[in-house]
């Protein structure tokens, strides 16, 4: 008998990628952690379409409303110059997110490469690297930042590099503690005796397995280098006027309208603690992840 049954398609839904999995499990057993990614996101999407988001320019004043409280207009309040508040909080964000994403990126990748090179080489060269790396770490982040601030002048470009000097070894020396069990694995062994150039084993075979630890450093020295851009600035050796961040904007209303204008203190206060937060809570939850030491 023949069949006459008809041949119906059934669509079978794909299953979800691997990083779309990966996020989605991120999300559920680590819920503070993806609360603090989404306030991280936030911030930087406010730093990209800041000259659509902020409702006046952040630097020109308004000398009829100078030092007003929050109203309907100006949701956070007039600074003692006549500026708005959130604009100049908004536009805060950009300079607090390119100083912070750019001098830990750079900072972290040196010290990924500094640190595998001197596990790899071992021996002297290991030696010399550390202690050279010592030297930069007996001084605290911010002391070396102000020292290297003083030297080479204020700006947004000097305090990059103010950053990237202290953040590079205490990456660097994470980063070796883990490249250290990579010098002897077979693989390694193995490109070695088929004469592969030390730069080839550093990069190709060495650097995709220490990635857990360098993405845990680098999240972690984001909410560092916001802070501490923020320190520069509100000590007068970070950005200058009238360029808006959240460390100059506490730099005299945190001294001198505390009372009489608390709106001008508090808010940019506020700025630097959620953000400074959000990355050392979306950092721990991805040490988390990645740590095999603490997967259950």
């Amino acid at each position: 008998m023949t069949d006459i049954t008809p041949n119906i398609a059934v669509a079978v839904e794909p299953p979800p990628s691997t990083v779309t999995r990966s996020v989605l499990d991120f999300f559920r057993t680590k819920p503070l952690g993806a609360a603090g990614a989404v306030v991280v996101v936030i911030f930087i999407l406010m730093a990209a379409f800041a000259p659509w988001i902020a409702p006046f320019d952040p630097v020109e004043p308004d000398y009829e409303r100078m030092m007003m409280p929050p109203d309907a207009r100006h949701w956070m309040g007039v600074d003692e110059f006549g500026r708005d508040v959130l604009s100049r909080i908004i536009y805060g964000a950009r300079t607090a997110m390119t100083i912070g994403l750019v001098s830990s990126f750079v900072a972290t990748t040196l010290g990924l490469v500094i640190g595998v090179s001197s596990a790899y080489f071992g021996g002297r060269v290991d030696m010399a690297v550390q202690r050279v790396l010592d030297i930069f770490m007996s001084f605290p982040l911010i002391i070396l930042a102000l020292a290297i601030v003083s030297i080479g002048g204020t700006g947004v470009g000097a305090v990059i590099v103010a950053l990237i000097v202290p953040i590079t070894p205490r990456a660097a020396r994470v980063v070796r503690s883990s490249a250290l069990a990579l010098r002897e694995v077979p693989y390694v062994d193995a490109a070695r005796a088929l004469g592969f150039k030390h730069w080839r084993i550093i990069f190709r075979h060495m650097l995709p397995n220490v990635m857990a630890p360098y993405l845990i450093i680098l999240t972690a020295s984001m909410g560092q280098a916001v802070l501490a851009e923020a320190s520069l600035s509100f000590l007068g050796l970070g950005v200058q006027e009238p360029t808006p961040a959240w460390g100059l904007m506490l730099q005299g209303g945190a001294e001198l309208y505390a009372e009489t204008m608390p709106w001008v203190p508090i808010f940019p206060g506020l700025a630097i603690t959620i953000s400074v937060f959000a990355f050392n809570l979306f950092g721990d939850s991805l040490r988390d992840v990645l740590d095999p030491k603490l997967r259950v």
